[in-house]
């Protein structure tokens, strides 16, 4: 995992078609708490605030949990969310790389300029994941009604989503997505079907209404 990613290495797997294991759900209060006519206009309203925003960015620290070998490995970076291109994770520690992950590619910058470009044409459960990706994180509304049994809870301005997939692509890699926030999303919790979890906690969030040259250069290959 030296010059990757954690969830480049995941994104790897799923291009090569790595078999994956069921695995129940997480153990988490939110799945108490199934979406109701009561909670909709509120899960409405969230996803709207998310969405209204074309772009957004700010700072993660990613934990990849791996359950077979008891460990975690921690990086950290800066992020980019754009609701058309798609996403993009600069990792500097502990070991700088550049991902931006499309909707149907994955383009993988190093320091010194070289990039590597993977096409998922034809793939499915990849394509299923970059579009489960944006959902998530830029608050489609209907995408995520439409893939998941959907969980909600709030306390205060603090919510919390979960969502177990319904889709036979999207439960090869996820047992449950768990997104807790409130004007904005703080973390992101990907359970894999293996008993691996991937949490992206996000901060010092901004909202520029588009990306620079530079930023938007991510998303190309040259």
């Amino acid at each position: 995992m030296s010059r990757f990613t954690c969830f480049f290495a995941v994104c790897i797997a799923l291009l090569g078609g790595a078999p994956l294991y069921p695995q129940t759900p997480p153990d988490n209060p939110v799945f108490q708490f199934p979406l109701s006519p009561a909670t909709l206009p509120r899960f409405h309203e969230i996803c709207g605030v998310l969405a209204k925003r074309p772009v957004t960015k700010g700072i993660f620290t990613q934990k990849k949990n791996i359950s077979r070998l008891n460990r975690s490995l921690v990086s950290g970076g800066n992020f980019i969310i754009d609701a058309k291109l798609g996403i993009v994770w600069e990792t500097l520690s502990p070991f700088p790389s550049t991902m931006a992950v499309g909707r149907d590619y994955i383009i993988q910058s190093v320091p010194g300029g070289a990039k590597t470009k993977l096409e998922a044409a034809g793939n499915e459960t990849f394509l299923r994941l970059s579009e489960t990706l944006s959902a998530v994180f830029t608050g489609d509304a209907q995408r995520l009604l439409e893939n998941f049994k959907n969980y909600f809870t709030e306390t205060g301005a603090a919510w919390t989503l979960g969502l177990i997939p319904l889709e036979g692509s999207i439960r090869s890699f996820a047992a449950a997505i768990i997104m807790s926030g409130d004007s904005v999303i703080r973390s992101v919790t990907v359970h894999e079907q293996n008993g691996d979890s991937i949490r992206y906690e996000l901060s010092r969030h901004s909202f520029p209404e588009e990306l620079g040259s530079h930023e938007k250069n991510l998303f190309s290959a040259h």
